[in-house]
């Protein structure tokens, strides 16, 4: 729908009025097929795929807060597929694929770039690791280049080429299908498709416990009442060993906090995403011409969704170190997500000990870009109660075999590309 410069300005003086919500606010029913605890990105997505492949179910998503207010709403908004371990990319590259076409789908402007993601080599050994990164890739059919100085200073000619430079670059490689999006858009489009499917969108509805009987969950207790259900999916981002603590499940993971921060407006001169290495830094160029920032986790384990100035000054100094143009600029506002970060680096997405309670968490840094992929498959795991293949290496029961996935990249070691 087109709108003239007119009806825009008469809508923004008589506060919107007459707009119709973006999604459907029903209170509370007493029972339902399927209950997602967590309204973020990956909740919704769930609930939205739940609908999409069985529309007869009857789904809730509940949120403790707003829709979107969680880590959804507090992360760097990168899409990338770039991994080393083949379980990583092949679930990433089928995220990947889905958010080519989820504005489409949602029919809601995601805001989606791919305008790729430069990972800068400082030195032969990170030439040769991001060399065998990106072979790998071309093995499991996923795109992935080499840059030569001369080509990244065609590129990105404001990097700092200095001999003298902290850690002096002597190349590149890309991944050009890589990414952003909008962080919201992505959870108002979820949203506004998951209603319009049938899904009930609780907001401001903590839950205060799991009921469980012979093995099986049967209900949730929540701060608007208590609701029988059959099935109950975990998608709560930071808090997800705080929900698993109700039905006494001890997992393997910690809470830190994983910061970000924008500069002022200044006039366009990044398209892509460029990430260091070696100064655990990446950063890109936002529509509003804001220069966006991010760093390492914190070392700490915290709930504050708050970060510290010593971290932050790391971040910054890592930034100017790569654009030293960035110097003069205004810091205009921080922020931190809440990471689960589990042992390996990698997501726990499957089944549970606890029949009909399923997880979706432990994504470290990687939550945001896995939105539609994790939604994906986790809906299909409810719905069919077992393992998709592309989660099924993900499962909580890896730490008991011993199969993991630790992947440089993925964990608490976040940039090590």
């Amino acid at each position: 729908m087109r709108y003239s410069l007119f009806s825009i300005a008469r809508h923004a003086l008589n506060s919107h009025k007459g707009w119709t919500e973006a999604w459907k606010k029903p209170p509370l029913q007493k029972q339902y097929d399927v209950v997602i605890i967590g309204g973020g990105g990956h909740g919704l997505a769930t609930a939205y795929y739940l609908a999409k492949f069985n529309n007869n179910l009857r789904v809730a998503v509940l949120e403790k807060g707003w829709i979107g207010g969680g880590n959804t709403g507090r992360n760097t908004t990168g899409i990338r597929s770039n991994y080393f371990l083949t379980e990583n990319a092949k679930f990433y590259d089928h995220s990947l694929k889905l958010w080519e076409n989820l504005t489409q789908e949602l029919n809601f402007n995601l805001m989606f770039s791919q305008r790729g993601m430069v990972s800068l080599c400082h030195s032969s050994s990170d030439g040769e690791r991001l060399a065998t990164r990106y072979n790998a890739l071309r093995l499991n059919d996923i795109d992935g280049d080499t840059l030569t100085l001369d080509q990244l200073k065609i590129m990105l000619p404001d990097l700092n080429y200095s001999p003298a430079a902290r850690f002096p670059i002597s190349g590149a490689v890309i991944q050009r299908r890589a990414g952003v999006a909008r962080h919201d858009a992505v959870a108002w489009g979820f949203a506004r498709a998951a209603s319009r499917l049938g899904v009930d969108i609780i907001e401001n509805c903590e839950v205060t416990n799991i009921d469980i009987s012979k093995n099986c969950v049967t209900s949730i207790q929540t701060s608007k009442g208590n609701v029988a259900c059959e099935k109950i999916g975990i998608c709560v981002a930071g808090h997800t060993s705080e929900i698993a603590r109700m039905v006494g499940l001890k997992l393997p993971m910690e809470t830190h906090l994983l910061q970000a921060m924008v500069t002022e407006p200044v006039k366009p001169f990044l398209n892509t995403l460029v990430v260091s290495p070696a100064l655990h830094c990446y950063i890109s160029q936002t529509d509003k011409g804001e220069i966006l920032i991010g760093g390492g986790i914190d070392g700490y384990n915290s709930y504050s969704q708050r970060g510290t100035w010593p971290k932050i000054e790391e971040i910054v100094s890592g930034a100017i170190s790569m654009f030293p143009r960035l110097r003069g600029l205004r810091l205009m506002r921080t922020w931190a997500g809440i990471m689960d970060m589990t042992m390996d680096g990698a997501p726990i997405i499957g089944q549970t000990p606890i029949k009909h309670l399923y997880i979706n968490g432990g994504w470290c840094i990687g939550g945001f870009k896995a939105i539609p992929g994790a939604g994906w498959c986790f809906a299909q795991t409810i719905l069919n109660d077992q393992p998709h293949p592309l989660t099924e290496p993900f499962s909580l029961d890896r730490f008991r075999t011993g199969r993991l996935l630790s992947e440089s990249g993925a964990g608490n070691q976040p940039h090590k590309q």
